[in-house]
């Protein structure tokens, strides 16, 4: 392959890290989930085409995963539950957006320094998308901190999840055995955390963190 191909592999995980600080600057419960849709396609075309570069057909099979599971049937699980639990507003943050993203660009940075030197015997393509991988992880632990509403921690552990595939990926593929088992674990937990979300909307009227410390302090 020509360096031409590396450089669009690098180009596709780059986007997949911009698509992390986007999920960062949403404010509002649908444009988030509607950017992590994207997030999830941006991840499944990286996948794919590191399918291609690297001759290795069972990488197609974790681009679909991504794409069907993560880009249209999870969003748009989301989405409903969201409305039916009528918490479709703003998305509250701790310390601001602004600040969160300074913070980001200072993961990311971070992320650099750490995996290109580590990475230093690894292969070209291999370095860049590891850094890149590490990148999009500390962003979704990120969104996870500073992110008040639980539907919006959930979409931050996805979106991490999303950079350990990339981390796999680029370090030269992962079992098929592991994506399949990645991706009914990923549906499982969905499944789950919709019912958790129905079952505090229920108990306490909301599924905002802050409400719900405030309402355990006032039982105590």
């Amino acid at each position: 392959m020509s360096g031409i191909w590396f450089d669009i592999a690098h180009l596709l995980a780059g986007s997949l890290v911009l698509v992390s600080f986007m999920l960062l600057y949403q404010d509002r419960m649908f444009a988030l989930l509607n950017v992590f849709a994207l997030h999830a396609v941006v991840l499944a075309l990286a996948v794919g085409w590191q399918a291609w570069i690297q001759d290795a057909p069972h990488l197609y099979v974790t681009a679909f995963i991504a794409f069907v599971f993560k880009g249209v049937i999870i969003p748009g699980a989301l989405h409903r539950i969201v409305q039916r639990l009528g918490i479709h507003r703003s998305v509250e943050t701790v310390g601001g957006i602004g600040l969160t993203m300074l913070f980001g660009i200072g993961l990311v940075a971070l992320s650099i320094v750490i995996m290109l030197p580590v990475t230093a015997v690894a292969s070209s393509i291999g370095r860049e998308d590891l850094a890149f991988a590490l990148s999009v992880v500390l962003l979704g632990m990120l969104m996870m901190v500073t992110r008040r509403n639980a539907v919006s921690q959930v979409v931050g552990f996805m979106s991490l999840e999303n950079g350990l595939v990339l981390a796999a990926t680029g370090a030269r593929g992962m079992p098929l055995v592991v994506e399949i088992s990645v991706g009914f674990s990923i549906l499982i937990a969905f499944l789950v955390i919709g019912i958790f979300l129905f079952r505090i909307r229920e108990r306490f009227d909301t599924v905002d963190l802050q409400a719900l410390d405030m309402s355990r302090g006032e039982q105590q």
